[in-house]
């Protein structure tokens, strides 16, 4: 898992940022990504893409993570950003958001099957979130900050069980659209096809 971090490591430095988002797929609320730069030669072995672990696992990670972390943050794009520009140029943009938040400039990004545009060397790798400490930590990070906003957002639209499917479409959510309509937080573009045609999005 430390492969790519080595090999940037001793091209570029020491603070090499993995990269990823979380929420692509969802059909409610933001786009989230993060960017963590680790600790040169700093290993977790439990550190693993976010997908492949518990909700309460990723949780015990996230601190351990944000404990020992040179820098960590979070960048966010809202679902009339995703309408408007598309998912891929909303993930693009949650992490530059993310990257250029960091407290300490990195040397060089790992993305998980992304180019972010920023002005620093990167390496866009496949499934990076199973090959790269950095973007699994990254990709921790997103999942725990995003599942905790559809925590908040399940209060203001609970009709939705956002709590429970964290915005994915499950056949509860897909269920509860065509019960309640859309909320002014869902992604109208991801809803062709689930909404009857006679109901209104709101």
């Amino acid at each position: 898992m430390l492969a790519y971090e080595q090999e940037y490591w001793e091209c570029y430095g020491e603070w090499v940022a993995g990269v990823d988002e979380v929420g692509r797929g969802c059909l409610f609320g933001d786009v989230v990504a993060a960017a963590v730069i680790l600790p040169r030669d700093w290993v977790c072995e439990e550190i693993t893409d976010s997908k492949k672990l518990s909700e309460k696992k990723r949780e015990a990670l996230y601190e351990h993570i944000m404990e020992h972390a040179v820098a960590a943050e979070v960048g966010s794009v809202d679902a009339a950003t995703i309408d408007k520009v598309n998912i891929k140029q909303a993930a693009r943009i949650a992490m530059k958001q993310a990257v250029e938040k960091l407290a300490c400039r990195p040397h060089a990004l790992l993305v998980d099957a992304e180019k972010v545009d920023v002005d620093l060397p990167q390496l866009a790798i496949i499934k990076g979130d199973a090959l790269s400490q950095s973007i699994a930590a990254a990709s921790i990070v997103a999942k725990v900050t995003r599942d905790r906003m559809c925590l908040r957002w399940d209060e203001q639209f609970p009709e939705y069980e956002l709590a429970l499917h964290k915005g994915y479409a499950t056949k509860k959510h897909r269920e509860a659209l065509q019960q309640y309509g859309a909320s002014p937080m869902h992604r109208r573009s991801f809803l062709k096809g689930i909404l009857n045609e006679q109901q209104q999005l709101f």
